[in-house]
Formats: C-alpha cells, structure tokens, sequence
C-alpha cells in the first residue's frame, strides 16, 4: 500500500505521535509499503531533515491551529496517489483541512485521535472546551464522522472518548500501539548515558520521562520524592524532557525548598542511544500523569524491562496491572507516595519478577510489529469499504 501519514508537525517536542509516525512507519516500510509524511511545518524546519520518509512540508501553519493554504489544495491534488490517508489528531488544521480534501473522494483515511477527546480537557480547561463546541459541530466532529474508521489506542481510551461532546457518531476500532524493540547494545548505551551524566553512576534511578507539562504531574512527583526518599542519599529523580510550557524553573524551586536540589537531575531531551541508556539505568520509571492516552515512554520503559508505576489515568493502566509489570495508584500526592512506597516495600525477588513482567507484557501487547499489523488491517477494510 501507499499510506500517507498527515500530522500537525513532526517536531520531536510533540511526543508520542511523533515517535508513533516514525516507528510505525519504518515497520510499514520494511514490511513492503511506501510511506509518505505530510505536515504543517516550514519546509526549513531542521528536525525535518531527520525523517527516512519523505515528508511534503505545507506550512508554516499560522497562529495556534496551524492553518496553511496549502495544505488543502496539495492533498486534493495528490489523494490519487495514495491508497489511504492517516490522520493523526485533530484541533490543528491538518484534520478539517484534510477532511475538506479527502470526503467525497475515493481515498479513504482513517483518524488516531491520541486521547485528544478525553474528557479530562473538559473539566481541566472548561473556556478552552467551550470554544471547542463553538466549532466542533462543522469540523472535528465531521472529521470522525467520516473518517473509514476512528483508531483508538486502548479501550478505555474509546470509552472516554464518547463523554467529551453530547454530538458524537464514528466507527469505533481498538487497535494495538507501541514502539520498537530496543536494538542497541545495552552497555554502549549505558555508557553513553553515564559518560553524560557521571554523577548519576551507582544511584538508583526514579526516572521520569516525557514532556515537562502539568498533565503530566511532574510537580507531584517532585514531592513525592522529597516525601519518600529524601533522607535515602542512594536514590536519585531523573526528569528527561522538553520543558513545554516553561514549568522547569518552578519545578527547580519546589525542589529546592524540598531539599533535594541537588538530587533531580534535569536532562533535556533524550534520543537515541542516550535514551535508551536512560531506560536501561533506571530502577523505576514513574508517571503521575492526570491525563494520558498511551505513553509511548511507558511502553519503552518495558521494553527496557524497567516496571513503570504509574497513575490510572494513564489508559493502558489495567493492562499494566493485568501484567503485574508495574504498579497503579491515583493522580493524587498520596497516590504518588504510595507508587514509591510500595515498590520500596517489595522484596528482592518480587522487583526482579516485575522487572520479568515488564519484558513480557511489552513483548505480549505493545511490540511495534503488532501495531503496524492492526494498522494495515483497519486500512485495507477502509479500502475495500470503497
């Protein structure tokens, strides 16, 4: 097949979709498939230059939804080219302007969302939900309507999904995410991250990684740390990450007026071997988010066989716990403490078994290879639906 793959931008900042584009990509590559890339972003954007697939720049989009012009008429021009369209997200332009090109068309496309309806928007920004309504109607909620079939990563992903707007009507698919299977060589990567990082050589690791973003309840692991095990000099709290919204330097102080200034360490983003360096030095891999759809660092952190405690608002959570690859507790600065104090409090024997459950269940549920399977599936029933 011919898939092209239609994103907001592929700046790596953006996490997850990003990383999904390119790792589901190169699968669907080797697998015998052509994939292409098309963006909002400036055709100058130096992290374009990074991509093994060839990427059609449309933008620069303008103002916050990224609205380009040439965007629409690019893919109304080229949507014979290809046998199905993937859209990943939506509140960007990229969506309604590839529905406008796409739905009367003989090419289908089908939708990854990636939890941007969970209701938790709606309750956390209520002014930002209600200007959503103000459009939903005329744009997100006819791309969905639309598209051959709406992807959702996990169930409970689906089942929030129908709670964000009162107007609401798709075809539901559940299909399988994820990421690689790590290929480097463990004690390179190692050595590369403690070669960067030499202070952190003989700790044990609580290593966070992802955006540095409120949802993501960095603030709430800080304090859980400085709660926990603060007076435990072996341990150490690794952030590694963008810092978003320029929280970082908050983050910093809370830190310092907890005493454990000099026990974070703040890494920037990681990629590549250093990442994996990272994964594989860490003790624990912890995520308090408050909201998140997959988390792909989640699904990384056990390929890594490093047990990942994370909050239930994550929404592979019950698959985890099923697993018994990590452990579970509330998006609350108890429930933080509890994920910390609980793996502290488990015995040589269980650590090392959950370290084997993690292995397990990325191999079982998140592996790349599964994914870019169900994904072909969804897009060979959306073309032979034409």
């Amino acid at each position: 097949m011919k898939i092209l793959q239609v994103i907001s931008s592929m700046n790596p900042d953006g996490g997850g979709p990003v990383e999904s584009i390119r790792q589901l990509g190169g699968t669907l590559v080797s697998s015998g498939h052509r994939v292409e890339i098309a963006t909002l972003d400036s055709p100058t954007a130096p992290f374009l230059r990074r991509s093994a697939m060839p990427i059609h720049a449309l933008g620069p989009g303008q103002s916050g939804y990224a609205f380009s012009s040439r965007f629409t008429p690019w893919l109304r021009s080229n949507r014979s080219h290809y046998d199905a369209v993937v859209i990943n997200g939506i509140w960007q332009y990229h969506s309604f302007g590839a529905w406008r090109a796409l739905h009367k068309s003989n090419t289908p496309y089908v939708l990854y969302p990636h939890g941007m309806l969970d209701p938790w928007f709606k309750k956390t920004y209520p002014l930002k939900h209600l200007k959503k309504w103000m459009y939903w109607p005329w744009a997100e909620y006819r791309v969905l309507r639309d598209a051959r079939a709406v992807l959702f990563t996990c169930e409970e992903e689906k089942l929030l999904a129908r709670s964000s707007f009162g107007l609401y009507r798709c075809n539901e698919v559940v299909v399988s995410y994820g990421t690689s299977i790590p290929k480097g060589d463990p004690d390179a990567e190692l050595e590369e991250f403690f070669g960067r990082f030499p202070e952190l050589t003989g700790k044990k690791l609580v290593l966070f990684m992802g955006r540095i973003h409120p949802k993501k309840g960095c603030d709430l692991l800080i304090e859980a740390f400085a709660k926990v095990l603060r007076t435990q000099s072996d341990w150490h709290l690794v952030i590694a990450g963008p810092d978003q919204v320029g929280w970082r330097e908050k983050l910093e102080e809370k830190a310092g007026q907890l005493g454990i200034g000099t026990r974070v360490t703040w890494t920037g983003m990681l990629g590549g071997k250093i990442k994996w360096g990272a994964l594989r030095a860490a003790e624990i891999f912890v995520l308090p988010s408050h909201q998140e759809n997959f988390g792909i660092a989640v699904a990384e952190a056990l390929a890594a066989s490093v047990p990942v405690l994370i909050s239930n608002k994550v929404n592979i959570w019950r698959e985890i716990e099923i697993d018994q690859a990590g452990i579970i507790s509330e998006d609350t600065l108890e429930g933080t403490c509890n994920l910390l104090r609980s793996y502290q409090e488990m015995s040589v024997q269980k650590k090392n078994a959950m370290r084997s459950a993690a292995t397990l269940c990325f191999e079982r549920r998140f592996e790349i290879k599964k994914a870019a399977q169900t994904l072909h599936a969804a897009l060979l029933n959306a073309t032979n639906a034409n």
